[in-house]
Parts: C-alpha cells; sequence; structure tokens
C-alpha cells in the first residue's frame, strides 16, 4: 500500500498544460522544499538533487499518451559508515579463531 496517493484528472488548455509544467520544472530547478498549485490545493513536497525519470508515449485507439515520471526515496539518503575508523582496525583472523 502506498504512503500516499495524489491523482488529479480533467482537462485543460494547451496553455495551462504548459503552466503546470512551467510550475513544475520551477520546483525541480529549485529542489528542497517545492510548493505546486493543482486546481483547488497544493501539494507540498521535498525534492532531493538527485531522481530517477521515465518518459512514456502511448499512441493508440485515436489518442497519444505522454506520460513523465519522476522518483525519489522518502528518507533522505544517508552515507553508509566507513569500515574501518582510524586507529580502530582489527588484525585479519584466520579461520582458526
Amino acid at each position: 500500500m502506498k504512503d500516499l496517493k495524489f491523482e488529479q484528472k480533467r482537462s485543460l488548455t494547451r496553455l495551462e498544460a504548459a503552466d503546470q509544467l512551467t510550475a513544475l520544472a520551477a520546483a525541480l530547478k529549485h529542489g528542497g522544499d517545492a510548493e505546486l498549485e493543482l486546481g483547488p490545493g497544493r501539494l507540498s513536497l521535498r525534492i532531493p538533487d538527485d531522481l530517477r525519470s521515465e518518459i512514456e508515449v502511448e499512441v493508440g485507439n485515436g489518442e497519444i499518451e505522454l506520460e513523465i515520471e519522476f522518483k525519489w526515496p522518502t528518507a533522505p539518503a544517508r552515507t553508509a559508515p566507513s569500515q574501518a575508523v582510524a586507529g580502530t582496525e582489527e588484525a585479519p583472523r584466520s579461520e582458526d579463531d
């Protein structure tokens, strides 16, 4: 189950679609906390520096469908602790230990 899902389907003009994409592009460009106005409400997101993307185009049944998808983890990435801290390395162990 997903933690949260927001989905909005509506008809809009080409200019309205461009305005939504422009707002999304600005949020992606600045990163950090972003607020997007989507219809009557606002969607607040924290956008990291690195994310994954997928672009899909389907043509069929007299329609063209263009999907642009961005994914990133909900938790901030953590760096793994180093295996050896200066001055605390252990001597290699033999199979007899």
